[in-house]
């Protein structure tokens, strides 16, 4: 079957379009990383999982993918900021908060930078080909305000360089906010500057000597515009033309607004074909608050401390969940529409992520023993495998995607006996799934899956989970009456060397030992 066409939403065009990358067959995107001045929460991590399914998908229809995420580790003045009387920003309030736990803000940024990475990995996140950070390009974004002021796109002031608004012809084009009494009324940026010309310009660089992060620079000691890192960052690593920008909606304007307005004033041409960008998230129907106790941040749902009294008790009292059945979750609200994160949600989606897992050590267990047989899944599985990409491929529709891969599990599940040709053929579907949707085991994991462990391939552990898995379905196959699918779990298990009794108090095992 031919690969379907791959189709996202763009801002830009308000349309949904089919993908063309600039290179054939070569997807180069980037995508809007954190500030790290705290963990990260669940909604961060869906416009992260947004871009994480982009390339998944982009590569399961056979192309290449650069990808390209930052990280902010550089505080900046935004409008919300300015109701702090010291006018202080998210990094130096976070340090204050955070008392002596962090000798300066250069050490709270790296705290956070690496509990974000660990939570990336967590939730069976690709890495980027490039993760730059905004401290290590600073004279990149230096070079590219002063371009601008040159090309009389930018002008200075006592405090600062702003981005000259009317310098452009179509600023306000990507949010739709084109009236200019309209972007005055929406502007988040600083604005407080009485030598700025138009209250909607905004800032570059700011002079401020006193800001805990600061280099020195024409204008004097100071610090970039929160903006102008992604436009540097994103043409040094990609080029001055690319195909697709991630982020999350909140970024449209004014980040996502400016960065384009700065690219196309440092090109001189759209740098950008494809914006894509990820709705907010909800919990139980409410707007995310710490002040509500519905603020999730990624490591209290997957490994809950003490003192985290916020986490849900249903949560806390299974010791925290999969974070595979976080990511699951998270996919059940396709991108692009507002989602409601329930712990409903939460829950049904830690029992779908255990029968893959259930799935896939039955399969691994039968891979082992590699028993004769004809393939009795492989025709069913491909075009599961079908409907699943097309899904993705149409406009990241995960709920029907997720739906069409569940269809697979139960094939695998209502299969009595698994050969070795029907065990190949169900493996090969599950790590394609995985590969696609990343739902089915941590990748890190998968890799190494015929490592170094039993003689048969699997690690010891693994093998004994696999083990409970097919005494469990065959007592449930005894249940039902059906006896030649008991019988052939345990010949299966007979195979890999596992010896089953059955005795009054139920069914025991133990390893055989090896003789020769």
């Amino acid at each position: 079957m031919p690969s379907p066409t791959f189709r996202l939403y763009n801002t830009l065009t308000h349309e949904t379009e089919p993908v063309e990358p600039i290179e054939e067959e070569h997807l180069r995107f980037y995508s809007c990383g954190p500030t790290v001045y705290m963990y990260a929460h669940i909604g961060n991590f869906r416009s992260f999982l947004t871009a994480d399914l982009i390339r998944r998908t982009a590569e399961a229809i056979g192309w290449d993918v650069t990808n390209v995420s930052n990280i902010t580790d550089v505080g900046h003045l935004t409008q919300d900021d300015l109701v702090d009387p010291g006018g202080e920003d998210k990094m130096q309030r976070a340090l204050k908060r955070e008392g002596e736990r962090f000798a300066n803000i250069y050490d709270l940024a790296r705290h956070y930078t690496e509990a974000f990475l660990e939570d990336w990995g967590a939730l069976n996140l690709r890495e980027p080909e490039v993760r730059p950070r905004a401290t290590e390009h600073v004279t990149d974004q230096l070079e590219a305000v002063i371009e601008l002021v040159e090309k009389e796109h930018a002008y200075t002031t006592d405090q600062g360089v702003y981005f000259s608004v009317e310098s452009v012809e179509d600023y306000g084009h990507l949010s739709g906010n084109t009236e200019a009494q309209q972007l005055q009324a929406t502007e988040r940026d600083v604005v407080e500057d009485p030598d700025k010309r138009d209250p909607r310009d905004f800032a570059l660089w700011k002079h401020d000597p006193q800001h805990l992060m600061h280099w020195h620079s024409p204008w004097g000691w100071g610090y970039p515009g929160w903006h102008i890192e992604c436009s540097v960052m994103g043409m040094q690593y990609l080029g001055d033309r690319f195909d697709l920008h991630t982020g999350g909606e909140d970024l449209i304007f004014p980040h996502h607004e400016c960065e384009i307005a700065q690219n196309q004033s440092l090109a001189g041409h759209q740098v950008v074909n494809y914006w894509v960008h990820t709705r907010f998230l909800q919990v139980e129907g409410e707007k995310m608050s710490k002040s509500k106790g519905n603020f999730y941040i990624v490591r209290d749902l997957i490994a809950p401390g003490p003192d985290d009294d916020h986490v849900p008790d249903s949560v806390r009292e299974q010791g925290g969940v999969d974070p595979l059945a976080l990511r699951y979750a998270l996919m059940q609200g396709q991108y692009r529409k507002p989602f409601n994160f329930t712990l409903d949600t939460l829950h049904t989606a830690a029992r779908h992520v255990r029968r893959y897992q259930d799935a896939a050590e039955r399969v691994d267990a039968a891979l082992a023993a590699d028993a004769d047989g004809p393939d009795e899944l492989g025709g069913r599985l491909r075009p599961i495998y079908d409907r699943t990409l097309e899904a993705m491929c149409d406009d990241l529709n995960t709920p029907a995607a997720t739906a069409a891969a569940l269809d697979g599990v139960k094939a695998i599940e209502q299969t009595d006996r698994l050969n070795g040709a029907t065990a190949r053929s169900a493996r090969n579907w599950l790590d394609r799934t995985n590969a696609l949707l990343g739902v089915v085991e941590p990748e890190h994991e998968a890799d190494q899956r015929t490592d170094a462990g039993s003689e048969n391939g699997l690690a010891p552990a693994h093998l004994s989970d696999s083990i409970d898995t097919l005494l469990e379905d065959r007592e449930a196959a005894r249940a039902d009456g059906e006896y030649a699918r008991a019988d052939a779990i345990r010949d299966t298990l007979e195979a890999l060397g596992i010896e089953v009794m059955d005795t009054p108090d139920g069914t025991e095992w133990e390893r055989r030992e090896q003789v020769g």
